[in-house]
């Protein structure tokens, strides 16, 4: 039988003498351990347990004080979790810190974005990963400048794969990779509401390339030069038919101004053939995925937190829980236990990532 024992806290009492010398009558008094710093206080690990439910279970305040108390007597306060969550965010100043440089030298980097409600208003939050690194970062606005300020694209020169986002285009020292799952879903949405044939075997020509490259001998970067050339006739042919299935709008709407309204179908098409090797690149270069999935599975946790907890009602508190979810997940990623890594770093020791040249 498998059991757990039971739940109590354990309280120590730290205890300092003070020593007179009778000759030279000095007072010596006993150090208390380092972190023994308050008449009470809560240990480390009841900290690292906090800073775990809160920022990786997600438990709203109200309902992690409520668990404490039911499994052990004591509910900590609400500002005390706070408190110990914003502690933990200046113990891991030196992993963040590696975490952004091992982004920016990273080969290929994907990056997403998406609305995050801070202070009652929508805000935006951004992420960069790669299979072995997470960096989160909010900001008020989604674009070019918020990018900016986080400081990892605008020194990145490898690969950035994206969903086509025009602000990531902005940073032009990198080369860019599109997410094909939106192509996908996009083709798919044209194959259905306006049945245009193209559609479909677009569809079926990029799922042909991924299978294909998902078979080649692991010692391959790239697919033969025959294939290659075979695929991109292809792909330009299915675009001729859908630009002719598509032509350009030729008169704007009464009463209108700007830019003429085209379809989704040209809309798609015009990227499409634009970027047209940032669509294709996965089969020129095996480190490039098909598709930008990994970022969206970063996002979306973050996105739970916000059904599950509600939103932030302060900025500092969201910018908190950014920093420690990038640690976390971070050390998720390189096979740490999250909750050891959460109470080394209280404790001064943070995990700190490990560079992987092979990424």
């Amino acid at each position: 039988m498998f059991d757990l024992p039971l739940m109590k806290f354990e309280v120590t009492e730290h205890q300092a003498e003070v020593k007179l010398c009778r000759d030279c009558a000095v007072s010596v008094k006993g150090a208390f351990p380092p972190t023994v710093t308050q008449p009470t206080q809560y240990g480390s690990r009841v900290k690292s347990l906090a800073v775990y439910l809160s920022n990786y279970q997600f438990l709203p305040l109200a309902r992690l004080r409520e668990l404490f108390s039911d499994l052990y007597g004591h509910a900590p306060s609400e500002s005390w979790i706070v408190s110990a969550s914003k502690e933990m965010v200046d113990e891991i100043a030196p992993a963040l810190e590696a975490i952004r440089e091992q982004l920016v030298a990273s080969p290929v980097l994907h990056s997403d974005e998406t609305g995050l409600r801070v202070e009652g208003r929508l805000n935006w939050l951004h992420s960069a990963g790669t299979e072995r690194l997470t960096f989160y970062a909010v900001h008020p606005k989604r674009g070019w400048d918020a990018m900016h300020e986080t400081g990892i694209l605008p020194r990145f020169q490898g690969r950035a794969v994206h969903d086509a986002f025009a602000s990531y285009f902005k940073f032009d020292q990198c080369s860019h990779a599109l997410c094909n799952a939106h192509h996908l879903r996009e083709l798919k949405f044209v194959e259905d509401e306006y049945e245009q044939a193209w559609a479909s075997e677009m569809t079926d020509l990029l799922l042909e390339i991924k299978d294909e490259v998902g078979a080649s001998p692991p010692e391959l970067a790239s697919l033969p030069r025959e294939r290659l050339a075979h695929y991109e006739r292809g792909y330009d042919t299915l675009l001729q038919r859908g630009f002719e299935a598509n032509p350009p709008p030729t008169e704007s709407p009464p009463n209108t101004r700007g830019r003429k309204k085209q379809s989704p179908p040209k809309n798609l098409l015009d990227r499409l053939s634009k970027w047209r090797d940032e669509t294709l690149v996965f089969m020129r270069d095996f480190r490039v995925p098909f598709d930008n999935n990994l970022a969206e599975r970063d996002v979306r946790m973050m996105k739970v937190k916000q059904k599950i907890s509600g939103t932030f009602r302060t900025r500092a508190g969201a910018e908190t829980f950014c920093a420690i979810r990038s640690y976390i997940s971070t050390a998720r990623k390189q096979g740490q236990r999250v909750l050891n890594a959460i109470h080394d770093a209280l404790l001064a020791n943070p995990f700190i990532p490990a560079a992987h040249h092979a990424e």
